[in-house]
């Protein structure tokens, strides 16, 4: 259910909530309770909760009348506020559409200025003015310091900061908590309308703090390819303020995307906590069905996306009980390499997955470093399941064509996988499978956390660790009450020698499930489903190769 907490954004006349006084959290409680009674929905994205106002310092006691107010730029719909920008390099791929779309353009800029009367024009920008220091003597409106406010004045599309609370407090004192504390009421309020359930909760505006309330999406971004870019350094700032929730409008908000960059983008924020893609009305349609190579590159690394959803759900156990991070940036894996302090263009999805997204148009590779590389560190591919060959620090031109992102798997950690599947309810019923990736010294370790997936305090829960010994040994111990009842489908070792025999528990394994390519030194393990039939976490167990 989305709400949006601006003044111009529902029809009419609208008010902010005062969080500050009394009553003002029961109240948005019984209100969406009430809510609830009459439409059903599982989640709530709280958007323009700054809050934004598009009104410059009071829109007027008792305007009800004002049906609504109409702000002074373009709206979706009005005339002359036709979308014709389209990402960096579109003219390269797309020059037929580019000229059409630079004379449009043109043409609807010349009819803007012969119509300066439209209400809908755009105002000049206001310059934001630095004020004389009073003594005793507050100028909230103009402080004495400037923060280079986009918007100019503070007033302008955010509620005026001489506005009074409840309790006689400014806003401009209190300014940036109005997200949290809406965050913090609607977190009440899901908890009173589904008391045993983890609400779901995405805010727009947030706080330190926040993240125990919601998670958080970057907002209205641009449907080019800097964005995209910026958005993995938004990921790991939001990683570090305790935010892991953390998503993008995919292939951008405000502008139109093209089918390279949607491709790339789709493929990109697979990888993000949060994922979703979305675009004001204004813009082009942008889903994956739009462009057929953009449906293709998406169901390839969906399909990756679901197989990990356990990693991610353990990581989040992980940033929920210690307060670890789940998007990582490559320094704080490898601390003591000062080479990768402003590195931003890589990232690691938990300790164990390193990607290397395709950020610039027209592309056909991509340049990635392999941290650790040379000091004990090595590194899968995802899909060939080859052991990377790269020396120390040194930066590889990976190939990358469209559709295609580059993915490895960190040696010495293990991922507990599962199938792709419509929903994440059908994937949770899927068989299991084991990847291992060995380290150097032919070691791996991992772990994975398991509830019912929406418990707010689960009843039960299972924790599972898994360890690989340097003489090729697999122990799989669990913890816990939670019953998994789906089996484990096969085992893939990565690196390792070719086995002589295969047991599991002592009890050997076939010879028609064990398959073992020399060339890559893959071990794959399979038909194991009967033999963990009460499931793969039913009991301890000893796999030896």
């Amino acid at each position: 259910m989305y709400i949006a907490l601006s003044n111009q954004t529902v029809v009419g006349y609208t008010v902010f909530p005062d969080w500050i006084g009394e009553g003002a959290g029961k109240w948005w409680i019984d209100e969406m309770t009430t809510w609830h009674g009459d439409i059903s929905w599982d989640g709530i994205w709280i958007d323009m909760s700054e809050a934004s106002s598009f009104c410059i310092g009071s829109c007027g006691s008792n305007n009800l009348s004002l049906n609504p107010v109409y702000p002074g730029f373009a709206l979706p719909g009005d005339r002359g506020s036709l979308i014709l920008s389209y990402p960096e390099g579109f003219n390269l791929t797309n020059g037929t559409e580019a000229v059409s779309a630079s004379a449009a353009a043109a043409s609807q800029s010349s009819a803007n200025v012969a119509s300066a009367g439209n209400p809908s024009a755009t105002p000049a920008a206001v310059s934001y003015l630095r004020s004389t220091p009073t003594p005793g003597v507050r100028n909230v409106e103009y402080p004495p310091y400037v923060i280079n406010n986009v918007q100019g004045e503070l007033a302008v599309h955010a509620i005026a900061p001489n506005a009074t609370h409840h309790d006689g407090t400014q806003e401009y004192d209190v300014h940036n908590l109005f997200g949290h504390q809406i965050l913090n009421a609607t977190y009440s309020a899901l908890t009173n309308i589904f008391p045993t359930k983890h609400p779901f909760i995405i805010g727009r505006s947030t706080f330190p703090g926040s993240g125990v309330f919601a998670g958080h999406w970057g907002g209205d971004n641009f449907s080019l390819w800097a964005y995209m870019f910026f958005s993995i350094p938004q990921a790991l700032s939001f990683s570090l303020f305790g935010i892991p929730m953390f998503g993008v409008d995919t292939c951008g908000f405000q502008q139109n995307t093209d089918e390279e960059l949607c491709n790339r983008w789709m493929q990109l924020s697979a990888f993000f906590p949060f994922y979703r893609n979305h675009n004001d009305l204004n813009s082009i349609p942008q889903e994956a069905y739009v462009w057929a190579s953009v449906a293709t590159a998406t169901k390839a690394v969906v399909a990756i996306r679901f197989q990990l959803l356990p990693y991610m759900y353990t990581l989040f156990y992980q940033a929920h009980t210690a307060g670890s991070t789940v998007m990582r940036a490559m320094a704080w894996e490898f601390p003591n390499d000062p080479n990768l302090a402003n590195a931003d263009r890589q990232f690691f999805l938990g300790p164990a997955i390193l990607v290397t997204p395709v950020l610039e148009q027209g592309a056909s590779s991509v340049s990635g470093i392999f941290p650790g590389t040379g000091r004990g560190a090595l590194y899968y591919d995802w899909y060939t399941q080859r052991q990377v060959s790269v020396g120390i620090g040194q930066n590889v031109t990976i190939p990358a064509p469209l559709g295609h992102i580059p993915v490895f798997v960190r040696g010495g950690y293990i991922l507990p996988i599962q199938q792709p599947a419509m929903t994440t309810t059908d994937a949770r019923a899927t068989p299991w499978s084991i990847l291992v990736a060995l380290s150097v010294e032919g070691t791996a370790s991992g772990n994975l956390y398991l509830d019912d997936g929406e418990s707010l305090v689960p009843n039960m829960t299972l924790y599972v660790e898994l360890t690989a010994t340097v003489n090729n040994q697999l122990w799989v111990s669990g913890r816990g009450l939670f019953v998994d009842n789906n089996p484990l489908a096969n085992v893939t070792i990565l690196g390792t020698a070719a086995p002589e025999n295969v047991t599991l528990n002592r009890a050997p394994i076939r010879k028609s499930g064990v398959s073992y390519n020399a060339t890559s030194k893959v071990l794959v393990i399979g038909w194991l489903e009967n033999i963990t039939a009460q499931g793969a976490w039913a009991q301890d167990w000893v796999l030896q190769w």
